[in-house]
Order: C-alpha cells, then sequence, then structure tokens
C-alpha cells in the first residue's frame, strides 16, 4: 500500500492506533476518537477504510490491531512528526503545543530525505527526539 495513497485524516487516525496500542498491542475506539476528538461513528468509518486497504485488523465491538504495512507506515508519521516537534521546540523554540500541531500539519507532505537530514542535524546537537537513543 502507497503512503500517497492515504488522505492526512487517514495516517492520523493510523498514528493513534500506533501510539495507544505501544503497551497493549491494540486500540480501542473510544480511545481513538478522545485522542483525535472526533466521534465514535467517525473512528469507526476510518477503521473501515483501513481495514480495506490492508492496514488495520478489526472486528465489530473489539480492539483495532494494525497489519505489518499498517504498523510501518503508522511508525513513519509518528518518527516524522517527533523529528520535527523536536526541531520546532528544541531549536526553534515554538512553545509545545504549537510545536505539536504544526508537527502534525507538517508530517504528511515532508519527504523522507528532508526527515533523515533533519534528524541528522538534531542528533549531532544532541537533541534526539526517541529517548532510547
Amino acid at each position: 500500500m502507497a503512503r500517497s495513497k492515504l488522505t492526512f485524516s487517514m495516517e492520523n487516525y493510523l498514528e493513534a492506533v500506533y501510539e495507544l496500542s505501544a503497551q497493549t498491542g491494540s486500540a480501542r475506539v473510544s480511545d481513538i476518537a478522545a485522542r483525535l476528538n472526533v466521534s465514535k461513528a467517525s473512528v469507526n468509518n476510518a477503521m473501515n477504510v483501513l481495514h480495506q486497504k490492508g492496514l488495520v485488523e478489526n472486528e465489530r465491538y473489539r480492539e483495532i490491531y494494525l497489519t505489518e504495512e499498517g504498523r510501518r507506515i503508522a511508525k513513519l508519521t509518528s518518527q516524522k512528526h517527533a523529528i520535527l516537534q523536536t526541531l520546532l521546540q528544541e531549536v526553534m523554540g515554538v512553545e509545545e503545543a504549537q510545536a505539536s500541531e504544526d508537527a502534525c500539519a507538517m508530517e504528511h507532505v515532508i519527504s523522507s530525505t528532508s526527515t533523515e537530514r533533519i534528524l541528522r542535524f538534531l542528533q549531532e546537537r544532541g537533541l534526539s527526539p526517541f529517548p532510547e537513543e
């Protein structure tokens, strides 16, 4: 599944499932709705679209799991967000909430090449956006 075939909104849903499922391996519709400030019906509609694209596994009234491809796309989106937010917040001095909001918009359009160069720039300055590094 090519990343370019997903809308920004669908990438945001994938990213939410990815982050919410970090500890348990799955996410619930109600948690996704709360995180994205949308209705449960909107989440269900999005999960149906993502399921048809082979990016999530879900059954009615059950938890949602990312497929391998869904996890790959969601992880990339989440990493781009972290890299961009770190750049905006730590280097540019943008306030945290604004940096997060801006990073969310930018993560969908920035190339992997640019993201990798920003990450290298941050790491050279001891500003890794990933705590485990």
